[in-house]
């Protein structure tokens, strides 16, 4: 039986994925403005910013979800609408905010459709071994025989992201993969995109906490209007002026006494 070809590695430092002058129009509205992002392998890079900054959307231009309006786009050096849909979904894997399965179908079947590009390769006979670890490294391996409906909000979101582990791209692009888990988990699921990274794949993630954002991430790219109005490194990019202006609040921003990471915390006026 003769296989479809297994896309090569990318090594560390080289793009994985990048946007140049990206600008998005959504119902005649501007959402994304000439924005520029590049992902490389073996980094973590998170877009940060407040509520409908076009973080979302940009992620989704990435990912060639959504079609740009102008300026171009490239995953593994091509624009991800040129690729067929299986040879896209070889290279990169998203996480959605929202992960809604109406039929019955088990953690560990849901789980199995991340292998789903990789049929007719040679990587299909791993397919029991990379479901099995992408479970046990989400710590959903106990709910592989509950239905996922019957799931709470948490643990479906752990299910979706064992999904996209099992996918085993380079790529990997998680958008707000945290939302709806509690502390323990939050710091988990970074450690996941952490340790992604340290193999050598590239990690683009939304992120609302910038704390996470700050401990986790090589590199920041803030979002405001639709524009990236700074990225680089979290200590230059999260900095007290430049947050407060973008949030429209006031905000400390002082080095962790013992890693340095910096902390970002809001000025608070309480009685």
């Amino acid at each position: 039986m003769k296989h479809d070809a297994v896309p090569e590695r990318l090594c560390p430092g080289e793009v994985v994925a990048e946007a140049r002058d990206v600008t998005v129009r959504l119902g005649g509205r501007e959402v994304v403005s000439e924005a520029d992002i590049t992902v490389r392998a073996g980094e973590v890079v998170a877009l940060v910013g407040p509520n409908g900054a076009g973080k979302s959307t940009l992620l989704g231009v990435v990912a060639g979800d959504i079609r740009a309006s102008a300026g171009a786009v490239a995953v593994c050096g091509r624009d991800p609408r040129s690729w067929g849909s299986v040879e896209l979904a070889r290279r990169r894997s998203v996480l959605a905010q929202r992960v809604d399965i109406a039929f019955p179908f088990t953690v560990s079947e849901v789980v199995a459709m991340g292998r789903s590009p990789w049929e007719r390769t040679a990587a299909a006979a791993l397919d029991d071994e990379v479901i099995a670890t992408a479970m046990r490294t989400t710590g959903t391996w106990h709910l592989r025989r509950r239905r996922f409906p019957e799931l709470s909000g948490g643990e479906r979101a752990r299910v979706a992201l064992a999904k996209v582990l099992a996918q085993a791209t380079q790529l990997a692009m998680l958008d707000e993969p945290t939302a709806a888990l509690d502390l323990r988990h939050q710091e988990h699921v970074l450690g996941v995109a952490r340790s992604r990274a340290g193999e050598g794949d590239a990690v683009l993630i939304v992120l609302h906490d910038l704390g996470l954002a700050a401990a986790y991430a090589d590199r920041v790219a803030l979002m405001h209007a639709g524009r990236v109005a700074a990225q680089g490194s979290p200590a230059d990019v999260l900095r007290a002026d430049l947050l407060a202006g973008v949030y429209g609040h006031p905000v400390e921003v002082i080095a962790h006494p013992r890693t340095g990471v910096p902390l970002v915390l809001p000025m608070r006026h309480l009685a």
